[in-house]
């Protein structure tokens, strides 16, 4: 994993998520299990323009994600 400068905006998510999936992986009984999405990346939104882009692609992914072949229902195509 490469590292991250000390207090910086990366190493604060680094740290959320890695306690985020530890809490999760005890709750679950589920030791080193992978909890984030794969390929995933945190983005900065900087504008309203970023902002209302973003904001109708997740409008539009929640509007298909029962047909997804990553939805839990959904026989997998991997």
């Amino acid at each position: 994993m490469p590292s991250r400068k000390p207090r910086s905006l990366g190493s604060l998510i680094a740290g959320f998520k890695m306690a985020v999936t530890k809490r999760i992986n005890v709750l679950r009984d589920t030791p080193s299990v992978p909890i984030w999405q794969r390929n995933y990346y945190e983005h900065i939104i900087r504008n309203q323009v970023a902002l209302h882009k973003i904001r109708k692609y997740v409008q539009i992914n929640l509007q298909s994600w029962n047909c997804d072949q990553l939805h839990p229902d959904n026989p997998s195509k991997w």
